[in-house]
């Protein structure tokens, strides 16, 4: 069990979380790289509330992020970026990443024809 943040009170309940977090940064890189370890703290991060004193903005915890991405870099999606020393997206993880949402556009526009056929049947036994 861990916390994602020193701001956090528990330890998330999804037993998926660190996938979903992983997703989440690649999803992340994808859309606008490189993008190093602090700047995911930056983004991950939250209001860390300290009873009857005043909030503050806190980070995430830089470790989640670096064994996301290194997780990442294991699966060749991610590699480190020569110029700015951040990371960003292989052609391999950019192909896959266009792969997966490809799939899930078609299984949500199957599912959503699925339910207006369904809701049509239903308007016309009524």
């Amino acid at each position: 069990l861990v916390k994602t943040g020193v701001f956090k009170e528990l330890a998330p309940f999804d037993e998926d979380w660190y996938y979903i977090r992983s997703a989440s940064i690649a999803r992340h890189l994808y859309l606008r790289a490189p993008v190093g370890v602090g700047s995911l703290t930056k983004i991950y991060g939250g209001r860390y509330r300290k009873g009857v004193r005043p909030s503050h903005y806190c980070r995430s915890s830089a470790n989640i992020a670096r064994k996301a991405l290194q997780s990442l870099e294991g699966v060749k999606w991610v590699e480190k970026d020569a110029n700015t020393g951040g990371r960003r997206l292989t052609s391999q993880g950019v192909r896959d990443l266009d792969r997966i949402a490809a799939q899930l556009r078609s299984a949500t526009k199957a599912r959503l024809l699925a339910e207006a056929v369904a809701a049509a049947a239903s308007l016309q036994t009524a």
